[in-house]
């Protein structure tokens, strides 16, 4: 089974930032997808960023020229930069990855989530 382990989230002023990094328990090369999701307090889990094996990343609009997402593969980490933190960048951020599962419905993982607070 694939864990996800991520680490990095904390309290921060509006303004700062953090660095968020997903640790996976086998290569992530075998994922042809991996990113971050968030859900704010109250709300529905939405999308940040993901990146692809071959390295493309996405953003959403919400965090674009604010968050990069990158990963290393030695390592087997995928990890999230965020600058500018804004009041509404606050939620429990959570790693997500896909990987084929021989089937037309691809194999989704989720780790257990890391809380980023963005307070003054």
């Amino acid at each position: 089974q694939v864990q996800l382990v991520e680490s990095g989230g904390g309290l921060v002023q509006p303004g700062g930032s953090l660095r968020l990094s997903c640790a996976a328990s086998e290569s992530i090369l075998n994922f042809y997808v991996m990113g971050w999701y968030r859900q704010p307090p109250g709300k529905q889990r939405e999308l940040v960023a993901v990146i692809t094996s071959g390295g493309s990343p996405n953003y959403a609009d919400s965090v674009k020229g604010r968050f990069t997402i990158s990963r290393d593969n030695a390592k087997n980490t995928v990890n999230l930069q965020m600058n500018s933190l804004e009041p509404e960048d606050t939620a429990v951020y959570y790693c997500n990855s896909k990987k084929a599962s021989g089937t037309t419905v691809p194999s989704i993982y989720w780790g257990q989530g890391t809380q980023v607070t963005v307070s003054s």
